[in-house]
């Protein structure tokens, strides 16, 4: 059977979190708790459907994905303005516009259908401090405009990521790299990319202690 012939996945129920993560999605999303759980039926639904999760992530969605990406939030100043590369399925970046209206948050994604579903999904949630972008983030400069905080997950390694992230920095600022067991060996690895690229500091920080069973690694770059 080819790619084209093989069926598409079939949609799924929205999880339902469990009492650990509704307390955590609580405090992390406060009164647009309903406007999450609008995402994570979209998620599990057509985001199934149109490839951008596997359906064995369904019952993960909350803790693995929702939660994990949130809890970024605790690093990222108030009003800050941030682009999310590859953004996907809005990993981290729409979870971060639902937990935080003050962010200005541009989702950049090079594939067309991803970006399609996107802007679905913003438009339906009404997200006002979101705006989606198709493009390559290291071509992407110009239409991004200024940044203060660059996230990224899943996009590539962090020697790698670099490249892809710094330029829209323009020299000031930070990015956000959610990673996971693999963090310090990435960092070493990169170090002396991280040199040459003028890195101010790097280091590896959690998000999450005390709210997740398993808080999220974070690399942050600091130029």
């Amino acid at each position: 059977m080819t790619e084209q012939q093989r069926p598409s996945p079939a949609p799924q129920e929205a999880p339902v979190p469990d009492v650990a993560e509704r307390l955590a999605a609580e405090r992390l999303f406060g009164d647009r708790l309903p406007l999450v759980e609008r995402y994570v039926a979209h998620l599990a639904s057509s985001g199934i459907v149109r490839g951008l999760i596997g359906p064995r992530e369904v019952p993960r969605l909350w803790s693995r994905h929702v939660l994990n990406c949130a809890v970024v939030q605790e690093h990222i100043a108030a009003d800050a303005r941030v682009a999310d590369v590859g953004s996907g399925a809005g990993l981290p970046g729409l979870c971060l516009a639902l937990a935080r209206p003050d962010l200005r948050i541009t989702l950049v994604e090079p594939l067309e259908r991803r970006v399609q579903w996107l802007e679905e999904v913003v438009a339906d949630l009404g997200l006002t401090n979101v705006r989606v972008l198709r493009a390559r983030a290291e071509h992407a400069g110009a239409e991004v405009g200024e940044v203060d905080v660059v996230t990224a997950r899943a996009v590539s390694a962090l020697v790698g990521l670099l490249d892809i992230t710094l330029p829209l920095l323009r020299g000031s600022g930070e990015l956000l790299a959610l990673k996971g067991r693999s963090a310090a060996d990435e960092v070493h690895k990169a170090r002396k990319k991280l040199d040459r690229c003028g890195a101010r500091s790097t280091e590896i920080v959690p998000a999450g202690e005390g709210l997740l069973d398993e808080p999220t690694t974070v690399v942050r770059v600091r130029l």
